[in-house]
């Protein structure tokens, strides 16, 4: 489960990698480390048909029988839980993204600590890509999450039971973002391998 990533491109590689967008940018700082439960800036369709940058706090607030917990990843996609979500394009968003993190597995035997491994794509010179998110209006502000399948090679050698959803800039993205349940779902699979790598 990812629940580690950062954010640091600024407003105007956003733009160049997803298009236009309103809302408030004139301060977007970089997000270096970005925990469920933090804000992050998330990408999402106005009724215009346009995007908006809005900051959204990562996790949804779980149904009662789950407690307080939040959601942060979704993997089920045939929950009723996240239907409503998954079948209206207006509650679907995209999350931007530098790199993400897994943890290893076995703890270090100095520290005792697992370590930290990043993930990112495989061209340094444009490191911004997006995962497959879902939100919600909430009291205090929109909340989000974001979906993940199995795990490809690169991540699996870490993380072997799921990775986040990614979307490759583009047609991925509205994809994602417009069409159909089916057919935006369709794109909850792993990422090739060969267009990314393990960072650190």
């Amino acid at each position: 489960m990812c629940n580690l990533y950062t954010m640091t491109a600024t407003v105007d590689e956003m733009r160049r990698v997803f298009g236009p967008f309103e809302g408030d940018t004139t301060n977007l700082p970089p997000f270096d480390e970005i925990y469920p439960g933090y804000s992050a800036p998330v990408l999402r369709r106005t009724d215009a048909g346009g995007l908006s940058l809005e900051m959204m706090k990562w996790g949804f607030p779980g149904p009662a029988s789950a407690g307080s917990r939040a959601i942060t990843n979704v993997r089920n996609l045939d929950s009723p839980f996240w239907r409503t979500a998954l079948t209206d394009p207006k509650r679907r968003c995209i999350v931007p993204v530098t790199r993400f993190c897994e943890w290893t597995a076995e703890p270090d035997p100095a520290t005792r600590r697992k370590g930290k491994v990043w993930f990112g794509l495989h061209e340094d010179a444009h490191p911004l890509f997006a995962f497959a998110g879902i939100w919600r209006p909430g009291a205090e502000g929109p909340f989000m999450a974001f979906l993940t399948c199995a795990a490809n090679r690169v991540v699996g050698a870490v993380h072997p039971k799921a990775m986040p959803v990614m979307l490759t800039p583009g047609a991925d993205v509205a994809r994602w973002l417009d069409e159909e349940r089916a057919d935006a779902c369709s794109l909850a699979v792993p990422f090739a391998d060969t267009a990314m790598r393990r960072v650190s």
